[in-house]
């Protein structure tokens, strides 16, 4: 037996979404095949993750389901030879919280094709807040610059309070970029964005309104969370030649522009696609997030709560009040 936090999802008699979230107490058998069982120590508490704790519809594709898109843990049982036990190791996405059980749980059953043994020096717990967000933001940097070098202008980052905002800022400006992070929380947010190493903070606002097909060249490169009309107008700002990481949809999914920027100016746009990504490239990217994210920095962005606790986290997660990253102690 262990413990976890359930969701049980479906539809009452009108058609209707309904939802059942709580922590229990669980058997072994219910543990997914995998080849690398896990105990498990921290999770955290990313968007997907809210939207399930919260009883939302759209995440979960099968029920009951353990969320937590995130799991950090020391290895207990392997088949692998890749793994041996007591290798402390995290899982990114790869259908965890979504169509498997995630982290959100002592224990934890995971294929070893996406598993990143964790670098040394990072602890399990900044492991985690790391997480998701950080492995998609170290994503986003490794695909801009290969074409965007810090002496090209101005990098912006949308969503730059959330999870992979936090850290694009963070590793963009230790490699000597200049950032320009966006928000919609200026006044609240400034002094933390700066404190990750913005040089610059401006209101989401001017980005998330519809605009002309070519703008003004600003940026010599973008992460962008947000997607819809922020990244139709990002890309119509792009200086020729330059490249924008997009890796969410906030906004929405929609792509409301034209071509204009790719043909007359250039203009690369790259999608960041963290879930399904192969072995290889999650060892590349936690191998830059060793050396190239501050880790005392990363512990002024994380919040820490008990298992218990990830429940409200989601609350604030969508209702947009929550900075940085959340981890879950699942002992605690």
């Amino acid at each position: 037996m262990f413990t976890a936090i359930v969701a049980e999802t479906g539809r009452d008699d009108d058609g209707k979404h309904t939802a059942e979230v709580g922590i229990r107490e669980v058997d072994d058998d219910v543990l997914p095949d995998g080849d690398v069982t896990l105990d498990v120590s921290h999770s955290s508490v990313n968007y997907k993750d809210g939207m399930l704790l919260a009883g939302r519809p759209g995440i979960a594709r099968t029920s009951p389901l353990i969320p937590g898109i995130d799991v950090v843990g020391a290895v207990t049982e392997t088949s692998s030879p890749d793994f041996a036990v007591g290798d402390l190791v995290t899982v990114n996405g790869a259908g965890l919280g979504e169509t498997r059980h995630g982290g959100l749980a002592e224990r934890a059953r995971v294929d070893s094709a996406s598993l990143v043994r964790v670098p040394e020096g990072i602890s399990a717990a900044q492991a985690a807040a790391i997480g998701t967000a950080g492995f998609t933001a170290m994503m986003a940097v490794l695909a801009l610059e290969g074409d965007v070098g810090p002496d090209a202008g101005d990098v912006l980052v949308t969503g730059a309070a959330g999870g992979v905002g936090s850290i694009a800022i963070a590793v963009l400006a230790r490699l000597g970029y200049r950032v320009v992070a966006s928000t919609g929380r200026v006044d609240e947010q400034g002094d933390y964005l700066r404190s990750l190493g913005a040089a610059e903070v401006v209101d989401r606002a001017q980005f998330s309104e519809a605009g002309k097909p070519l703008q003004s060249q600003r940026w010599a490169g973008a992460v962008d969370s947000v997607g819809s009309h922020t990244l139709v107008n990002i890309l119509a700002q792009t200086n020729y030649g330059g490249t924008v990481a997009a890796c969410g949809l906030a906004q929405g999914p929609d792509l409301p522009g034209s071509v204009l920027p790719f043909i007359l100016r250039g203009v690369r746009l790259l999608g960041i696609n963290s879930v399904d990504a192969p072995r290889a490239l999650r060892e590349k990217a936690w191998s830059r997030l060793a050396t190239d994210l501050d880790r005392d920095l990363l512990d002024t962005m994380t919040e820490t709560v008990p298992l218990a606790g990830a429940q409200d986290v989601a609350q604030r997660i969508l209702a947009g009040t929550v900075r940085g990253r959340t981890v879950v102690d699942v002992r605690a």
